[in-house]
């Protein structure tokens, strides 16, 4: 790990809203870096800063002040289209709440980032199915979302999330809507992701279980980054 490339880094980055005396600080000067192939945890409490750097991270946001790097690529400053196309070929994601297209099959849900790549429909299955075979899930690809259950339904939140194969898996709260078995399920596929195929994973948790199949924990506090409770590589 300690050879790898830095992915990802901030450089003294401060995000603010408002102006005046309503000017508020998500952000001020954070800077962080993350190497390729890395677990990493984000955790803080609500209104800590975290869920604004994932968004800065996922190319969703950009900072008022300092500087992204993603790749070695100055992220703020691409255009909407430029940041587009990095999180369509790079970046993948998964949310609390599955995001998944109710009256589509699970197959077709997994294909959605290969259609916004203009994949042939013929390759777009295969990778499909590809992809519903690494989560153990290629049996029920013609169900729909309603006929799975919540930790299936996730496995298939993943699937769609590693089908284009990025470089970088980003995760919110990944298992926030699972039973503590489900969870720990996901995690162990996140995990075996990692190793085995070398996705580097940032995830958002409020859960120090979870937390733990990380390599290490970046704590957020007040916009800040709370080194006082920083936990180092496994």
């Amino acid at each position: 790990m300690q050879n790898s490339k830095t992915i990802i880094e901030f450089k003294n980055i401060v995000k603010t809203y408002g102006v005046g005396d309503a000017k508020t600080y998500a952000l001020d000067k954070v800077n962080f870096s993350i190497k390729e192939g890395e677990f990493v945890a984000i955790m803080g409490s609500s209104g800590s800063g975290k869920s604004t750097a994932m968004n800065m991270i996922g190319c969703l946001d950009k900072p008022t002040s300092g500087e992204y790097l993603f790749n070695g690529i100055n992220v703020e400053k691409l255009n909407r289209n430029q940041m587009a196309l990095l999180r369509r070929n790079y970046l993948g994601f998964i949310f609390q709440g599955f995001n998944l297209l109710g009256r589509t099959s699970a197959l077709e849900n997994v294909e959605l980032p290969l259609v916004y790549r203009k994949i042939p429909a013929k390759k777009r299955k295969e990778l499909a199915l590809e992809a519903l075979l690494t989560v153990g899930l290629q049996s029920v690809s013609h169900h729909t979302p309603s006929e799975l259950s919540g930790g299936q339904q996730q496995r298939v939140a993943i699937a769609r999330a590693i089908v284009s194969k990025p470089l970088v898996l980003l995760a919110d709260e990944p298992t926030g809507n699972l039973d503590s078995i489900k969870s720990l399920e996901i995690m162990n596929l996140l995990k075996s992701f990692n190793k085995e195929l070398n996705i580097t994973i940032i995830m958002v948790t409020h859960e120090e279980e979870m937390a733990a199949f990380a390599h290490r924990i970046i704590y957020f506090r007040d916009g800040h980054i709370d080194d006082s409770l920083k936990k180092g590589f496994k």
